[in-house]
Parts: structure tokens; sequence; C-alpha cells
């Protein structure tokens, strides 16, 4: 019969094989972190047994250089690299990870007072983060590699929030009576010209809004 025919070709088809990172990436490991310091660790011995149950013939890297040493230097602070490759059926892939050595402070430490401590759990680190190149927990690490806002972007966030909450507050205020008609004619009369825009939260000139915020407190609030 046709229906069995179908069946039977479907049956037939070779199932698309699943990339290491797709099926590495889809592997939930909340409950296997824990947040030190600002930065979240994932255990190095659960990702690497993670590893090893779907891809067993994989293996890892410790880098040395050339005094043989398991970390580099620049002569004032050091740090190691690890690599972790995945082996597939007849496919290996490597990823390596270079990773500064660091205190409890996530502050580089200086050569002369690198611990042989230090260097060990920077290695750890360091694999765990080469095992999350192949996918494994790479969501975790989301934001590291951005540049830490400076004292004024910091500044300019906090004087935006202060004069939109106001500005917030005193719309509110004025328009709180107003049928919708008139919510809108007011966005319409009183907030564009002044932004360019008639849903100020979208505002994020401060200026515009110190503008619309000294144009509305001459506008006593409708009765």
């Amino acid at each position: 019969m046709p229906v069995k025919k179908a069946e039977a070709a479907a049956e037939a088809e070779p199932q698309t094989k699943r990339s290491v990172f797709d099926t590495l990436s889809h592997i939930d490991v909340n409950e296997h972190t824990e947040q030190k310091n600002g930065l979240t660790y994932l255990s190095w011995a659960w990702a690497w047994g993670e590893l090893k149950k779907r891809y067993p013939r994989s293996f890892y890297t410790i880098y040395h250089n050339k005094d043989d040493w398991n970390y580099f230097t620049d002569g004032k602070t050091c740090w190691v690299r690890t690599g972790v490759t995945v082996v597939d059926e007849e496919e290996a892939q490597e990823y390596i990870e270079e990773l500064p050595v660091m205190d409890f402070k996530n502050a580089s430490v200086p050569l002369g007072q690198v611990t042989s401590t230090q260097v060990n759990k920077t290695i750890q680190r360091s694999l765990t983060k080469a095992i999350a190149r192949h996918g494994l927990g790479l969501y975790i690490y989301a934001g590291e590699d951005l540049p830490e806002e400076t004292e004024e972007v910091k500044k300019k966030k906090a004087d935006l929030q202060t004069v939109m909450t106001e500005v917030d507050k005193k719309i509110k205020g004025i328009i709180h009576p107003m049928s919708p008609e008139e919510k809108r004619r007011f966005a319409a009369e009183k907030v564009e010209p002044v932004l360019g825009m008639q849903n100020y939260l979208k505002c994020v000139d401060v200026d515009k809004l110190t503008k619309l915020l000294e144009t509305l407190s001459e506008q006593a609030p409708a009765a």
C-alpha cells in the first residue's frame, strides 16, 4: 500500500546527526555552578565527567612553556594555557583557553607571589572554560568578555534614571485625570515637540528629558 511504502521510505532516511556543540549546549548546568566574587564557577569534575560520558575518547592538554613550567609569564604576571579535544567518531576538534592566575579578588597575581595551588586552580577553571567552548555551560560565561563600564558611563546611567523617574512622576500626575483622547493629545502637543517622540520612556537623552521636566513643571496638574 502507498502508506506503508511512505512509512518504509521515512524509516530508511538517515537521521541527521547532532553536532557536538548542539549536544553539549543543551545540557543544563545550573545545578552544578556556584558564585564567587562576581564570577560563576562550574565544577571541573562534573563538566569533564559529562563530556566523557558522551565522547569517551576526548582528552585534555595542559601546555607548558619552554622551561617545562605549567604556566606562562611575561615577567610581571602569569597565565595558564589548556586545550580540550573532543573526539566524535573520526572527527576531533580542540579548543584552547588561556586564563590569568588570579587571587580571591579576581586580580592578577604578581609573578613573585604565585603559588602552585593558584596555578592548579586556574588550570581547572581554564579546562572548564575550554570545555564550554565546545558548548557545555557556555551560556554561564556570557558577558565576561564585555568591557567594564567606566565611571563616566555609570554616572550617565544614574543621571538618566534620576531624570526619568522625575519625568515619569510628573507626567503621571498631569495625565491621571485625563481621558484617553486627552492623553494622546498631551503626548503629541507637550512631549513630542521636546523629545522628538511621544513615548518618553524610550528617550535616553538626559538633556531633552531635563528640558521636558522644566516645561512640565510650569504646568499645574489638571484638576
